[in-house]
């Protein structure tokens, strides 16, 4: 069973595993199928929710996938994914956001998308007994700020400042780093200078471990990410149920006898 500890300590060795998860029935999946770290991410916004980013996901949106995604996870490592504006404001609500996801829905750390403003932040969260996860490279909470979901990075400015931030996480107590839409060649510096592990998303085949959503695995996402692969396609199965079930229902094959219960002493109630 992965632990904050376990994960810290795993750079370059088994490469790690982690995908995202929203509810019950999706958490068992991931879990048995021995992925290390079950992400509940603020992209339940766009997965699931129907919005446009994950900019409008609350805290007790959060909180409640997370409960549902904890039932459903025996082994995995539970990672909360603070919402926008639930951390780095306020530092006392900062702590109390935090605090809850382990507290209350039973997550085992949280990640924050990164910058700056979270070294301090990260280091005060890990003196409490919360786990970190940093993010660095594409944060999605900041798209108006980027003008969309673009590569960071790509300029020696931009990427050594990627890798100053890196260290400064993990100094502050991180147990690891996800790095997202960044060059493979940026990553794999940053995966050599750190000793806590990186988990990619677009960001190449040299990270200690690769992060993707869901929904983008199984295949039941509208538009999947460049840097993202649909191993499956769920989409169609299910768009093939329920044609099936319609048309059952229209020629009158479901529910059929087996389907059905019938008590012979009601059948002369008139």
């Amino acid at each position: 069973m992965p632990t904050v500890r376990t994960i810290r300590e795993q750079t370059g060795g088994e490469r790690l595993t982690m995908l995202t998860a929203y509810d019950t029935p999706s958490a068992r999946i991931v879990d048995e199928a021995g992925v290390d770290m079950i992400l509940v991410g603020d992209s339940v916004g766009n997965a699931v929710l129907g919005f446009d980013s994950t900019l409008p996901v609350t805290v007790d949106q959060l909180a409640s996938h997370t409960e549902a995604v904890v039932r459903g996870t025996e082994d995995a490592l539970v990672v909360a994914d603070m919402p926008f504006l639930s951390f780095g404001v306020d530092t006392a609500q900062t702590i109390e956001n935090c605090g809850r996801m382990l507290k209350e829905a039973g997550a085992d750390a949280v990640k924050l998308e990164s910058g700056p403003h979270t070294v301090e932040l990260t280091e005060k969260l890990v003196q409490l007994g919360i786990p970190v996860q940093a993010h660095l490279g594409l944060t999605p909470q900041h798209v108006n700020q980027l003008g969309g979901y673009t590569r960071q990075g790509t300029d020696e400015a931009a990427a050594r400042e990627i890798m100053d931030l890196a260290q400064r996480h993990e100094e502050a107590g991180a147990f690891s780093l996800v790095l997202e839409h960044v060059p493979a060649n940026l990553a794999a510096q940053v995966t050599e200078q750190l000793s806590i592990p990186t988990i990619g998303i677009g960001a190449g085949p040299d990270c200690d471990g690769q992060v993707l959503v869901f929904h983008d695995v199984v295949g039941l996402s509208e538009r999947t990410p460049p840097f993202a692969k649909p191993f499956g396609d769920a989409k169609s199965e299910m768009e093939h149920a329920v044609d099936s079930f319609v048309e059952a229902i229209a020629n009158g094959e479901f529910p059929a006898d087996e389907h059905s219960h019938v008590e012979e002493e009601l059948d002369s109630l008139y």
